[in-house]
């Protein structure tokens, strides 16, 4: 077991929320974020998340930053799926681009809100019931597979039980007010199409994370870890949406490799009492299986772009 002491706790939580000022402040402003600043704020946010790997490898030694580095390309691949149906909901409900920041910087801070919840209750069921990593293990397998014989179908926001439950018990404006969730009118305050944006945003996010968590937890069963590979993969999250928004179409074959991900790691928690596969052997299949995605899907796309 780790052994992580408070202060480390807290000083994660300070860089964290340190950083999320930084942005926020940064973007105080409603603006377009073009491809260079997206590309600029996701350098910074992977530099973060592999400068903590450092971190880790420095205090806690090889095994243990090979178990965040792991959870954290896990995670981090897992988190192009949620790109790719926040672009189909921002299409949907015809989100002014200069607005679509400040959803995603709210929709982070619920994710990290509810990734935590989901990590400390996913801990105290493994320390007491150890027979759920096998539970885990099946259900990210099924998934897998249930991913990768549906890839080629398309989220419809208009099908979504909680989008139709919002829209009954919550009066909603027929217009967007600027970068306002709420606005008052007839001395009364009503929403306004970005926060049914932003709730089916932190819904998306709890649906997958029910699938990344348990994934998290096939590589490395300390909370520390998996909170912060978590943490620092869902950070970067806004800049990659605004970096691959217009990219989605070319990577036709990425859904595979995701399902290939949550199989091989449903697997390989599978198999924990039988054989222990070494964590950078892991981390080296996960990563050869993202890489021959992304490399064939460009390469498939290639004629199409001229």
């Amino acid at each position: 077991m780790l052994s992580v002491p408070l202060w480390a706790w807290a000083a994660v939580l300070g860089v964290i929320l340190l950083m999320l000022a930084v942005d926020l402040f940064a973007h105080r402003d409603a603006h377009v974020v073009g491809v260079r600043e997206a590309a600029v704020w996701s350098g910074v946010w992977v530099a973060l998340g592999l400068g903590f790997g450092a971190v880790v490898w420095w205090a806690w030694g090889g095994e243990h930053a090979a178990q965040y580095f792991a959870g954290y390309v896990i995670e981090k691949s897992l988190a192009v799926d949620n790109v790719f149906v926040f672009a189909i909901i921002f299409g949907y409900f015809a989100v002014p681009r200069e607005h679509q920041h400040r959803v995603l910087f709210y929709g982070v801070l619920g994710a990290l809100l509810f990734r935590a919840v989901f990590i400390a209750a996913g801990s105290v069921l493994i320390a007491s019931f150890a027979w759920v990593l096998y539970v885990f293990g099946a259900f990210l397998v099924i998934t897998g597979i249930r991913m990768a014989r549906h890839r080629d179908e398309t989220v419809d926001p208009e099908r979504s039980a909680v989008l139709r439950l919002f829209r009954r018990f919550v009066p909603v404006t027929d217009t967007y007010r600027g970068g306002r969730f709420l606005v008052r009118e007839g001395g009364r305050w009503v929403a306004t199409p970005l926060l049914a944006v932003l709730v089916l945003v932190e819904v998306t996010d709890v649906v997958f994370a029910v699938d990344s968590i348990p994934a998290i937890f096939a590589v490395t069963r300390e909370p520390f870890l998996v909170f912060t590979s978590n943490a620092f993969a869902v950070l970067g999250l806004r800049a990659m949406y605004f970096l691959l928004a217009d990219l989605m179409h070319r990577f036709v074959h990425l859904k595979l490799g995701l399902a290939l991900v949550l199989v091989w790691v449903g697997v390989k928690m599978l198999l924990l009492d039988l054989y222990k596969i070494p964590t950078w052997f892991s981390l080296g299949v996960v990563a050869t299986i993202l890489t021959v995605a992304v490399v064939t899907s460009l390469r498939s796309t290639r004629a199409t772009t001229g």
